[in-house]
This record gives C-alpha cells, sequence and structure tokens, in this order.
C-alpha cells in the first residue's frame, strides 16, 4: 500500500510516500507562493528516487486547511485530480492537526496576515477546540494565561523563532487521523476568512 500525502498551505511545499507503516520519501521544501510550479517535477522525482511511478499509489492524504488561501489549494486540487481520474481513495487532515502532531499539549500558529493568525489548540495532537483566526495580540493573551503550552508554526509572528516538526513525518504520526472523504468532488479547502479578506489585500 503506496499513499501519498500532501501540504500546500503553509510556506512549505510537503510530499510524504508512506508504504504501510514507513515513510519512504519525502520533500519538505520552503516555497512560498512557487508551490504550483514546483509541486509536479517535486512529485516526479520523489516518485523516481523510490523506484515508483504514478500507477504505484493506492490511496492520497491531503491537508483541508486553513491555510493560505492560494496554497491550499494547489494541493487539494491535485489531490481531487488523481483519486477521480484513477479512482482512488482520498483522505483529509486539518492543517493545524498536522503541524501539531504528536504533542500533548500545544497551540498552533499559522500566519494569517494582517497582524493576524491561523489558531488552534492541540491535546494529545488533536484539535481539543474550533479553529480559528485571530489576532496576535488575542492570541498573546491566551497563551500567557496557559500552563505548560508548547508553541508550535509560525511563532516568529509572537517574537520567538518558528517551531515546525518534520512535517514529511507528520502525515505518518496522524495517520490514524485522516478523515475518509467520502465524495472526492465535495471536499473543500476551509480557509476560515472570508473571500473578502482577499479582495482587500490584492486592491
Amino acid at each position: 500500500m503506496i499513499t501519498l500525502c500532501m501540504d500546500t498551505s503553509s510556506k512549505f511545499l510537503v510530499l510524504a510516500l508512506i508504504q504501510e507503516d514507513e515513510l519512504i520519501g519525502k520533500r519538505c521544501l520552503s516555497s512560498w507562493k512557487r508551490q504550483s510550479e514546483m509541486i509536479f517535477p517535486q512529485l516526479t522525482e520523489l516518485l523516481a528516487e523510490c523506484g515508483l511511478t504514478p500507477k504505484a499509489i493506492d490511496q492520497v492524504v491531503v491537508t483541508k486547511g486553513p491555510g493560505s488561501y492560494t496554497g491550499v489549494r494547489i494541493a487539494m486540487t491535485v489531490a481531487k485530480v488523481l483519486c477521480s481520474t484513477a479512482n482512488l481513495p482520498l483522505y483529509a487532515l486539518p492543517t493545524l492537526e498536522l503541524i501539531g502532531a504528536g504533542k500533548t499539549k500545544a497551540a498552533v500558529l499559522l500566519d494569517a496576515r494582517s497582524q493576524r493568525a491561523y489558531f488552534g489548540m492541540i491535546e494529545n495532537g488533536r484539535l481539543s477546540g474550533k479553529e480559528e483566526v485571530l489576532p496576535l495580540s488575542e492570541i498573546q493573551g491566551r497563551i500567557d494565561n496557559a500552563d505548560g503550552l508548547e508553541l508550535v508554526g509560525d511563532c516568529s509572528l509572537l517574537g520567538l523563532e518558528d517551531c515546525y516538526p518534520d512535517l514529511a513525518q507528520a502525515f505518518l504520526t496522524t495517520r490514524s487521523q485522516w478523515q475518509r472523504v467520502e465524495n472526492v468532488h465535495l471536499l473543500v479547502p476551509e480557509y476560515l476568512k472570508s473571500a473578502d479578506d482577499y479582495l482587500v489585500k490584492k486592491a
């Protein structure tokens, strides 16, 4: 069983190939605003390195957001095309659970621009509440009032060093959290922010 995992919802292009219970190949490249041009060449190289062809892929896992408005759609579109054309099973995973993979108690931050961040609390590797997009000042207040809390993701937003796990390995760590998509065509990104936010940014 070969599983292709993909994430383009942040500043990284993440590709992982899992065979049964083993990570056999990966890419985790800083590629802000370049994921769309990099994903196919990198996937082709990765498959070749592992001695595989696209026909060897048995199922696909993709992050569903929140994240970059354009970024989330890149991996999801590729995943939907692969699964619909080859009739493969598709699974989805919240982006913040990927970043918080394996953490006992953590807060996950992902840059949402305009002094805001996508925010979620992780307990034992899973989201413990709803994902939100919040002002950095409000996030700082929540973190200051929490004991024993690890901060992961775009921590530089709060003046700290960014802290990311090995995101390819994180797909394997979160395997029990993959959510089967019953209808590939109905899977849509979870942005949290409204389209108006992006229209304002582009104006």
